[in-house]
This record gives C-alpha cells, structure tokens and sequence, in this order.
C-alpha cells in the first residue's frame, strides 16, 4: 500500500535518480498494457494474472526478508493485505487480462485511466467523506464524457449485434471499480506495514488466489508455453511488479505525491503509443477525444483541491496517495 506515511523523511535524492525513476515509472507500467495484450493470447486471465503476482509477490517477499523487513503481522492485518490484494490485483487484473482478449491495449489503459474518477466519487459518497470542489466536479464531468467518447465506437458495433467488445468493456470497468474499492480499503485501514511487504502480501496472495482458482477450473491445458508467453509474463513481472513499483516507491520517498502521480495521466499515452507502435493498433477518432478528455480529467482530478471537513482548501494528495500503483499493468 503506498501511504506516503509508511516511508521515512524524505531524502536528498540526485537528479539523475528521479529522472530515472520516473522514467522507469511512465514506460513499465505503460507498456505493461501492451505485454498484457500479448500474454492474453497465449493465457488464461486467471493463470496471466496468477502466476505472474504469484511469482513476483515471492521474489519481493524474499527481498523484504533479506532487508530485515517485519513479515507476519497480526490475523487482522493479513486479512486486510489479503483482501487488498483480492480487489487490486484479483479481480482488477482477471478483468484487464480478459478484457484484452477482445478490446485494443490502449482503449483498456485509458478505461483504467477512469479509476480517480470512481475513487472520488465513492470518497464522497461514504460517511464523513470528502466533498469534491469545483474544479474536481469539473474533471468528473470532463472524465465521464471522456469514457462515453470511447465506448461510442464499441456500443456502435454492439447495437449492430457484436456483443463482444460491450461484455469486456462492462467486464473491464468492473475491474476498475474493484481497483477503487481496494484502494479505498487500503487508505481507511492505514496499517503500520512497510509498502514493500504490504505489496509483497498484496501479489502474494493474490496470486495465489487466482492460481488456485485458475488449476480448480482446469485451465492449465489452455496454458501455453512459448515465446510470446515467457516474454509476457518475464516482462509483467519484473517491468511492472517490481522494478515499475520499485520506482515508485522511491520517488514517494523523495518527491511530492502530488507529482508521482501524474503516472495517472502519462501511461495511458505510453500504453497507446506503444500499441500503435507494435502491435499495429488503429484508434478510431472518437477515441482519440476519449483519450484526450480522459488524460486532462485524471490531471483536473490529482491536482484540484478538497474541500474537506475541517480542513478547507487542503490539497488532494490525499486522494493521490491512494490511487494504488498499477500492479496490474
């Protein structure tokens, strides 16, 4: 979880090291849409998404353990990790991967790219929760008009009886919804576990999870093991699990939250550039509105004030810090 609050004061950090984080931090998790789209055709979502947090979470574990991390926590702070990492990472990333079976990776990234919008409006809507100012009525509106451009093309086709591309994009903000309600958990639960281990837990169990329920439905035969699918999963799990989160962290450690988290607005470009790029995706005009709707909302929305009870004018770095560094691309 990635509570600025889990990590200690922040650092002198140089330049060159920022630079290269946020780097790391725009192109791994951007491209990591274009790696899903490759590793769909070749895997199951739950083995995708299981074997790859599982495989990761273990790696991460091992490496908090050789640090001197704390662990084991208390049943209640498991279940809570557990829990966490079921919305994040379960259910987000089954979503994502079934999704872009049928639907291009850029038009998944930016349908993910909406997740600040549902994290706002159910802050909002939850006992004592946090009014949204003018300007974040602004990006709600602009975003939603947003999403509405991009589904046009999709609910076109789907009127005219293709029904596909309607159930993955319903199955996808599904997904997103899951992301909010995790990330939603993670900010109200505040537990003292260092966000290396908590993530670790997170993809853990997760994974395990999605594992276990993948082999129960026999989709090991559907598994297939080549080129396409090793460099998928290789790239998912060390780009995107770790060193993607690595990153991440570090710049939480050393840079304002409120600018770590324009990754928001940045890796649903990278992801449609890149699939532009390699896997010869053509976006329809509507979506390229979509697109730009959806990246100006997301930026409205990270950089707009609350109004929060008690607190007026108090910058919504709060809503920044939850929205959960995205494991799943």
């Amino acid at each position: 979880m990635a509570n600025s609050s889990l990590h200690p004061a922040r650092k002198t950090a140089s330049t060159a090291s920022i630079v290269l984080s946020f780097a790391c931090v725009y192109f791994f998790w951007g491209s990591t849409f274009t790696a899903i789209r490759i590793g769909a055709t070749q895997m199951p979502p739950l083995l995708l998404a299981g074997t790859r947090f599982f495989i990761a979470g273990t790696i991460l574990l091992a490496w908090c353990r050789w640090r001197g991390l704390r662990l084991l926590w208390p049943p209640r702070t498991m279940l809570i990790l557990g829990l966490v990492g079921f919305f994040l990472l379960s259910v987000n990333n089954v979503a994502l991967v079934y999704a872009e079976k049928t639907i291009s990776s850029g038009l998944a990234s930016l349908l993910m790219a909406s997740i600040p919008l549902f994290v706002a409006l159910a802050e909002m809507m939850l006992p004592r929760g946090e009014p949204l100012s003018v300007r974040g009525w602004l990006g709600i509106v602009l975003g939603f008009a947003g999403l509405a451009a991009l589904m046009w093309p999709s609910l076109r086709t789907g009127f005219a009886g293709d029904y596909t591309r309607l159930v993955a994009i319903g199955v996808l903000l599904a997904g997103a919804l899951a992301w909010a309600v995790g990330s939603i958990l993670s900010r109200h639960a505040r537990l003292p576990v260092n966000s290396f281990v908590a993530a670790a837990w997170q993809m853990l169990i997760a994974g395990a999870f999605s594992t276990l329920l993948g082999t129960a439905l026999g989709q090991w035969p559907d598994f297939h093991v080549n080129l396409a699918s090793v460099g998928s999963q290789a790239w998912l799990i060390t780009g995107g699990s770790l060193v993607g989160y690595s990153a991440f962290i570090y710049l939480l450690e050393h840079v304002p939250v409120a600018k770590v988290s324009s990754y928001c607005y940045v890796n649903p470009v990278v992801a449609v550039l890149l699939g532009i790029v390699l896997l010869h995706e053509r976006p329809e005009r509507a979506e390229f509105v979509g697109m730009a709707a959806i990246v100006v909302a997301v930026f409205v929305m990270t950089t707009a004030k609350v109004k929060t009870k008690g607190a007026p004018g108090t910058s919504d770095s709060r809503l920044a810090e939850e929205m959960e560094p995205p494991l799943a691309e």
